[in-house]
């Protein structure tokens, strides 16, 4: 789910999100007579693709029993820090790349939760932005298997009906959400009850309208020359809000779960929704004979300054105190093998991490794959902040703006303050 820390998907979603989050869902195992040597204990966010990834790992391993437990990541995040500091954890678990929310890399790995894995075969081959956001201190902690985009994700099936095709620019979107609410079908679904939910929309806008004229704007933001209310990030929030006046989403979506939101974009009740890939999975999940496509997020009225946000998804990291730390580590390595990486980005509707997989994407990704080849992307905006509290502040006062409760400025002014408060 993924970027959560979109970085909570993804990731996510991801999700978790960066972004990244799911419902949800518990594998009690097959119980007792099982010996404990042979019994992995799992916490994680992929609801809907660790399923498959587990049967196999399984069939692998016979006599390997793995109980798992997956929940949204907003859940998780809560769970998982009262878990680690009680003694209660698992043996491997869902951690977000980068830093800045409860399960990201960096704040699980600098009091020592997690175990070292620099040895592991395949930390060696990360990319060098995977591998900076899996790391803490030279060290890698979190096998990132996958690659996450956030963009506008249509039900091609609803937007057939509607006589609608996907805009290409800024005042074509804002004309196409008129247009879908005049059809009694809004255009997008927002479920910003779940509040991590709440970063997508404005991480889709922000990285063409702050991070497009600016590559170097995180490492400006490092070294106090910029600042969130004093950017274009003013530029990506007031888009936001248009976006909410237009009609672009359905009502009430501070009332609208991430779950609903996803019935509403795959049964038809609105034209799309903008995600993560991770959803596209979930979205044939509800309906398998759906067809979606995942397009930038237009942002101005120039596509060929478009960019789309893209980054590691969650991951999975080991226990220091695992109860089976060979069994952990072997499970890690088979979601980092081709074969289990495989499974996990197909379920997922995502891209491997690592190059060599023989995967080929899913036609939904046509896009997302092209913008990554010509390096038309740039990270999920909070794994290279400093600390959780800014995208917590984010999020909230994103919620807070809908509810009528804050405004944009007040917004980004106290994530200026928390920024600057450092890890």
């Amino acid at each position: 789910m993924r970027t959560p820390r979109l970085s909570a998907l993804i990731a996510a979603t991801t999700v978790a999100g960066l972004l990244v989050a799911c419902s949800g869902g518990t594998n009690a195992g097959s119980g007792g007579s099982t010996s404990t040597s042979n019994v992995l204990t799992v916490a994680s966010v992929d609801q809907g693709s660790l399923e498959d990834v587990v049967k196999a790992f399984e069939k692998a391993n016979p006599g390997v029993d793995v109980r798992f437990t997956t929940s949204g990541a907003d859940q998780y995040q809560q769970q998982i820090r009262t878990q680690l500091t009680s003694g209660t954890a698992p043996d491997v678990m869902s951690v977000w790349p980068g830093n800045g929310n409860p399960g990201a890399t960096y704040v699980l790995a600098k009091p020592g939760y997690l175990l070292d894995l620099s040895d592991q075969p395949w930390a060696s081959k990360l990319p060098p932005a995977m591998k900076s956001v899996a790391q803490y201190e030279g060290k890698t902690y979190t096998g990132v298997f996958g690659q996450n985009g956030i963009g506008a994700i249509y039900n091609q099936d609803a937007m057939t009906k509607a006589g609608l095709t996907p805009p290409a620019t800024w005042s074509e979107l804002l004309n196409f959400c008129k247009a879908a609410a005049g059809k009694g079908t809004p255009a997008f679904a927002l479920g910003i009850q779940d509040n991590w939910v709440t970063q997508i929309v404005l991480y889709a806008l922000v990285a063409t309208t702050v991070y497009g004229p600016d590559r170097d704007f995180a490492q400006k933001m490092q070294d106090g020359q910029v600042t969130f209310a004093d950017s274009n990030w003013t530029v990506g929030m007031d888009k936001y809000l248009q976006m909410q006046k237009a009609g672009c989403f359905q009502k009430n979506p501070l009332g609208t779960s991430y779950e609903a939101s996803q019935t509403l974009a795959a049964t038809g009740k609105t034209l799309g929704i903008i995600q993560g890939n991770w959803v596209v999975a979930l979205l044939k999940g509800k309906n398998p004979a759906g067809k979606f496509t995942l397009k930038a997020l237009p942002a101005t009225d120039s596509p060929d300054e478009f960019m789309m946000p893209a980054a590691a998804g969650a991951g999975y990291g080991v226990n220091a105190k695992a109860k089976n730390k060979d069994l952990a580590l072997k499970f890690v390595n088979y979601v980092m093998s081709p074969e289990g990486m495989n499974l996990f980005v197909k379920k997922q509707g995502g891209l491997p991490s690592l190059p060599d997989t023989g995967f080929t994407p899913d036609p939904s990704l046509t896009e997302l794959s092209k913008y990554i080849t010509d390096n038309k992307t740039v990270p999920f905006m909070d794994q290279l902040w400093p600390n959780p509290k800014v995208q917590q502040t984010m999020l909230s006062g994103l919620q807070e703006i809908f509810s009528g409760q804050s405004t944009p400025d007040k917004v980004l002014k106290a994530m200026d303050t928390d920024y600057k408060a450092g890890s």
